[in-house]
């Protein structure tokens, strides 16, 4: 069996995991959240035969997978989300994606983020985030939009655009299709790691809506909040979600 480096392995993942996943849509024969069930399901079954058969030692977190907890003792941890955005992706959009983060002592320190309906992976290994003229427009959850955004949105001038997954949302960023994405009002770490990894090796701004590091393999894997931006709006950003955001807690 070849071996592969941590880079390798999770690009590797995010590219295979989004070919099953499409796959799933073949011939319009599911729908909706039959589809998505079927499509995280054989998504999920084969992500941990791969793990299992090149990392066995390292830890894994994924949604929709009972958690083990034996990874709080390791120091290497696999955070996988196989459909961030499965209304999305059921409902035949394109903006949902596939995460892969290793996490190695709290810290993503090597990530992959799919969009697979563009045929593309974003990996923290050779990844810059487009450094261009603003665009003017902030990122926000299209189905869960958080308390405080439009006035956030507006002391900042920007324009608000919803969109679908996590990972789509900061790539959006990163492509330099939006300045900020914000969400606060919860979320799990599946949802943040890959894009927190790919953002940070970008070059840009991940943190929480606070400005505290985002951390990952907590005995809870609930994260408040996420904030996601052009490092040159770092300052005022954290500025206007202090003063018009509620509290996210911990």
């Amino acid at each position: 069996m070849r071996e592969l480096t941590d880079d390798d392995l999770a690009a590797y993942l995010a590219t295979g995991i989004g070919d099953i996943v499409r796959g799933t849509r073949a011939g319009g024969l599911l729908h909706g959240r039959t589809l998505a069930g079927v499509a995280n399901d054989v998504a999920q079954s084969w992500t941990d035969k791969v793990l299992s058969a090149h990392r066995p030692l390292d830890g894994t977190l994924s949604e929709g997978v009972s958690d083990d907890r034996s990874r709080l003792e390791r120091s290497r941890v696999w955070i996988i989300d196989v459909i961030d955005g499965s209304k999305e992706f059921s409902t035949g959009r394109s903006d949902w994606s596939v995460h892969v983060a290793l996490v190695v002592d709290g810290h993503p320190t090597v990530a992959a983020v799919g969009l697979p309906d563009a045929g593309r992976v974003f990996s923290s290994t050779a990844v810059d985030h487009v450094d261009g003229p603003a665009s003017g427009t902030m990122v926000i959850s299209r189905n869960n939009p958080p308390a405080g955004a439009a006035e956030v949105a507006d002391a900042l001038g920007l324009t608000l655009r919803p969109m679908g997954s996590a990972g789509a949302k900061m790539l959006s960023v990163l492509l330099g299709d939006a300045d900020v994405y914000l969400h606060a009002g919860g979320q799990h770490e599946w949802d943040q790691a890959a894009p927190v990894g790919v953002a940070l090796a970008a070059g840009l701004h991940a943190s929480r809506i606070d400005g505290t590091p985002i951390p990952f393999n907590k005995p809870h894997t609930y994260s408040p909040d996420i904030l996601v931006c052009r490092p040159d709006m770092t300052e005022e950003v954290l500025a206007a979600a202090a003063a018009h955001m509620p509290p996210s807690g911990q």
